[in-house]
């Protein structure tokens, strides 16, 4: 479970985040939506580590800076993280020895099947194009089978078998129980398997949709989405409250 609470960050005089408050339970997958500069990748720098901020963040019970909380974590930035000099494998394997994995090579060997880098495996960081980088990131964080597992604009530079691929390890992240939380901007990269969408404009989360089956709504998420960051006049309702939950048909 990812619990955020009160979370500011400033960048000298500008506010990124501003007092944010959600929860990500166990076996949900939540979405964090907003246009460019909403503040989305700050608080999820703030969430894995990377930041200071004001406020409290707990991964799975434990302060999110410790060393419990970061072994139960699994962390795919925007940029690809990888290293020049390492190769595919060396990448796993010094995943493998940070973690103190045992019995891991199974599991490193289905995600380079699934992200068909099979053949790549020896091939230095450098050598790989961004959208082979993005796969050795998501493979790295996936190996140790993190409880939370925090993607930031995931899609970006993946061809469309890894997004296929990507989308049913969403799913199987959610059956295993994991809290998953995505960051994005592009509506339809995530309309089919969400639980919860908090969309944030200015540091702020203006607006909370759940994905309720058995609930009508008059809006989609796309109209509540354009609403809101376009700011018409007609959203005040909507946009005002931080505890403002809607649901959604699926």
């Amino acid at each position: 479970m990812i619990s955020v609470r009160n979370v500011s960050k400033k960048y000298r005089k500008f506010l990124a985040n501003d007092h944010i408050s959600f929860d990500v339970q166990d076996g949900q997958i939540a979405i964090l939506m907003g246009p460019n500069g909403a503040g989305k990748s700050t608080i999820i720098k703030n969430i894995v580590g990377l930041l200071r901020f004001e406020g409290e963040i707990v991964l799975n019970g434990f302060e999110n800076k410790s060393l419990d909380a970061k072994r139960v974590l699994g962390y795919i930035p925007e940029m690809p993280a990888v290293y020049d000099l390492l190769t595919v494998d060396e990448h796993l394997e010094f995943i493998a020895r940070a973690y103190k994995l045992e019995n891991w090579e199974a599991r490193a060997e289905e995600l380079l099947e699934r992200f068909e880098l099979k053949d790549k495996r020896d091939k230095l960081g450098k050598e790989l194009s961004k959208g082979m980088q993005q796969k050795v990131s998501v493979i790295c964080q996936l190996v140790h089978n993190p409880k939370i597992v925090i993607f930031d604009e995931p899609m970006v530079g993946l061809d469309p078998h890894a997004i296929k691929e990507l989308k049913k390890i969403f799913s199987e992240l959610k059956n295993d129980g994991c809290s998953v939380l995505i960051s994005t901007h592009m509506i339809d990269s995530v309309e089919d398997y969400w639980d919860v969408v908090h969309i944030m404009v200015e540091g702020k989360i203006k607006a909370t949709r759940l994905n309720n089956r058995e609930e009508t709504e008059e809006k989609s998420l796309e109209d509540l989405f354009f609403e809101i960051t376009e700011g018409n006049s007609n959203t005040e309702e909507s946009s005002n409250s931080e505890d403002n939950t809607v649901s959604k048909e699926d």
